[in-house]
């Protein structure tokens, strides 16, 4: 009997990149950082943060999406309701976070919860009020400092990179999963990168 795994068994959404289905691992407000275990399919406590920051807006990733970190692609959704982990949001792309945390280039998609009508008019980051961008930031560039890991954020792009951002991890996890939710084959994938 084949398992379910949200990364490889539910689909990325009718109208990608402009809209997508987010996963949500951690509630906006959080100081728990959840993720998805990848051979169980299941949520995992990996850590709480040790700084004295929440988590900005909810966070997860996009389904059968894959990038250069090993994982699937980051989102960060914008609601005025907490979403709760493991819930599926469908969400309006409105631009793309661009750091680098350690040494790889993490990719941060930042969009709004198609159904919310306190957030679904915005369609581009300039239409956000000016602190939340400055929030998001700060929140990563702080979230590792007291565990002596250093994450900058070095650009915010329009909706345009996102979606060309998407497009690649669509194309990525295509090349590297081809057989979709074989999970040994994904094992075996992650054990030879390392």
């Amino acid at each position: 009997m084949a398992k379910f795994n949200p990364w490889h068994d539910v689909s990325r959404g009718d109208n990608v990149p402009q809209t997508v289905t987010g996963i949500i691992e951690i509630p906006k407000g959080s100081k728990a950082k959840y993720e998805l275990d990848k051979d169980s399919g299941m949520l995992k406590l990996d850590r709480v943060l040790f700084s004295a920051v929440h988590y900005p807006a909810a966070y997860g990733f996009i389904p059968k999406t894959y990038c250069d970190d090993n994982d699937p692609l980051d989102i960060l959704v914008l609601c005025s309701v907490e979403i709760v982990p493991m819930c599926l949001v469908e969400a309006k792309v409105i631009g793309v976070m661009q750091m680098v945390d350690g040494d790889e280039e993490d990719d941060k998609i930042i969009a709004v919860a198609a159904h919310d009508i306190s957030v679904n008019h915005y369609n581009e980051l300039d239409d956000l009020p000016p602190h939340t961008l400055r929030e998001m930031q700060r929140f990563f560039e702080d979230y590792k400092a007291l565990e002596h890991k250093s994450v900058t954020v070095q650009r915010f792009l329009p909706r345009e990179e996102a979606y060309r951002i998407i497009d690649e991890s669509i194309r990525l996890y295509n090349e590297t999963f081809p057989n979709g939710n074989d999970h040994d084959q994904v094992l075996a994938k992650e054990e030879l990168k390392g």
